[in-house]
C-alpha cells in the first residue's frame, strides 16, 4: 500500500494548517476556559470548503476523499481539539449521513446548507440510559398519517443546542427487535425540538455537547431518511466513518503534543545540557513517534479501504481504538516531559492532555472497538 502524500494533499494540509495558526491558535485558551463554541470559525470553515470536505461539488461540497479528510482533521486538532471534534462530527455524521442515505430531494435541500456553514450539523443516536446499548433506545417515532411524532431525549450531542438541523435516530418498533429505528431529518425551527442541558466537560470544552429534547416533534414523512426500520443499520455504517474521523482527531492531538514535547526538550536544560540528550527523554520521544507513525499507518489503510468502497468495519476500529490510546498516552507523556510547567495552562500539553481522553469514549468506547475487531476477526 502506497500513502505518499500527493501534491493536492500537501495543498490542502497546507491551507488548513496555515487557517488553524490564524483563525484558531490566538484563541484556543480563550474559548477552553469560557466554554464558547466559535460558531464564526466554522463559518469561515465553510467558505474554504472544511465543512463539506466529502461532499460532492454538485451539491457545494469539495468532493475530496478520506485521506485528504484525515489531513484537514489532524491539522486542525494539532491546534486545537474541540475544533477538530465539531469538524469531524459535522462532517462524518450528520452530513455524512445525509449524503449516504438521503434522496435526491434531501440532498439537494440540505447538503448545500450544511458544506457551506449556513447549517451547523448534529447527530443524535445517544441517549441519558443508552451509550453502547443504543439499541435499547427510548426515543420514540410514531406514524400519525403523513407525519411522524417524536418524543424524547438524546444527550451528548456534539452541536445539540447550536445546530441548525440534526439527523435523530428513533425507535419505530419494539425494543431490542430487529430493524426497530427509523433515521429522521429534523430542523432546529420545528416545533417541540428543543435543546437541552450543556455538560461541563473535562476536555473539549469549545466544541458545544448538550442534550437535543423532542416533545411531541412532529414532522413530515419526507424528512425520513431510507426505509422504516433501518435508522440503526445505517447508524452503524455512519460510525464506520466517524472512527476515521476520531481517528484523525486522536492523531492530530497525538502530533500536537508530541511536537510541543519534542520542541520543549531542546530547549529546557538541566545538569549542563538539554533534556532530550538524556536517555529517559529520549526513549519518551522514540516511543511516541513510533506510535504516532503506527496509528497514522492504521488510519490512512482505514482511510483508502473506505475510498475504494471496501468493507472497512475492522479497520476503522482499529485505527480509531489504536490512535485514540496513542492520543492519551502521548499527551500523558508530553505532560512528563514539561514537569511542572506541563501541569499549567500557560504551556499547550495540558489541554491536549484533557482533550485526548474524549478519543477513548466518543463514537464508540475502546472497550467497543474491541468488540467489534474481535467479532470481525471471528467472522473472518
Amino acid at each position: 500500500m502506497d500513502f505518499a502524500t500527493n501534491e493536492l494533499t500537501r495543498q490542502i494540509g497546507d491551507t488548513t494548517r496555515n487557517f488553524a495558526t490564524q483563525y484558531i491558535k490566538p484563541y484556543v485558551m480563550h474559548w477552553d476556559e469560557s466554554q464558547e463554541f466559535p460558531l464564526q470559525v466554522f463559518k469561515e470553515m465553510g467558505k474554504l470548503g472544511l465543512m463539506g470536505v466529502l461532499v460532492p461539488e454538485k451539491y457545494g461540497g469539495a468532493g475530496l476523499g478520506y485521506l485528504e479528510y484525515v489531513m484537514i482533521i489532524q491539522e486542525v486538532a494539532k491546534v486545537c481539539g474541540s475544533i477538530g471534534l465539531s469538524l469531524a462530527a459535522h462532517n462524518s455524521l450528520c452530513t455524512g449521513h445525509i449524503l449516504t442515505f438521503g434522496n435526491e430531494s434531501q440532498k439537494t435541500t440540505c447538503l448545500p446548507k450544511l458544506a457551506s456553514a449556513e447549517w451547523i450539523g448534529a447527530w443524535g443516536l445517544t441517549e441519558p440510559g443508552t451509550g453502547s446499548d443504543a439499541a435499547n433506545m427510548k426515543t420514540t417515532a410514531v406514524r400519525d398519517g403523513n407525519d411522524w411524532i417524536l418524543n424524547g431525549t438524546k444527550c451528548w450531542i456534539t452541536h445539540g443546542k447550536s445546530g441548525d438541523i440534526a439527523v435523530v435516530i428513533a425507535r419505530t418498533g419494539e425494543p431490542r427487535t430487529k430493524n426497530n429505528a427509523t433515521a429522521f431529518i429534523v430542523e432546529r425551527c420545528t416545533l417541540g425540538f428543543s435543546g437541552g442541558k450543556k455538560e461541563n466537560k473535562l476536555g473539549m470544552r469549545a466544541s458545544e455537547t448538550a442534550e437535543m429534547i423532542f416533545d411531541n416533534c412532529r414532522i413530515p414523512d419526507s424528512n425520513r431518511l431510507g426505509n422504516v426500520g433501518d435508522g440503526f443499520k445505517q447508524s452503524l455504517k455512519v460510525l464506520d466513518g466517524g472512527r476515521i474521523s476520531i481517528a484523525a482527531l486522536s492523531l492530530g492531538i497525538a502530533k500536537g503534543a508530541y511536537e510541543a514535547a519534542l520542541q520543549y526538550s531542546k530547549e529546557r536544560e538541566q545538569f549542563g545540557k538539554p533534556i532530550s540528550q538524556f536517555q529517559a527523554i529520549s526513549f519518551k520521544l522514540a516511543d511516541m513517534a513510533t506510535e504516532i507513525m503506527a496509528a497514522e499507518l492504521l488510519i490512512n489503510h482505514a482511510a483508502d479501504k473506505k475510498n475504494r468502497g471496501l468493507h472497512m468495519t475492522k479497520e476503522a476500529a482499529m485505527a480509531k481504538y489504536y490512535a485514540s490510546e496513542v492520543a492519551v498516552k502521548v499527551a500523558n507523556d508530553a505532560v512528563q516531559i514539561f514537569g511542572g510547567y506541563g501541569y499549567t495552562k500557560d504551556f499547550p500539553v495540558e489541554k491536549f492532555y484533557r482533550d485526548s481522553k474524549l478519543c477513548t469514549i466518543g463514537e464508540g468506547t475502546s472497550e467497543i472497538q474491541k468488540i467489534v475487531i474481535a467479532r470481525e476477526v471471528l467472522q473472518a
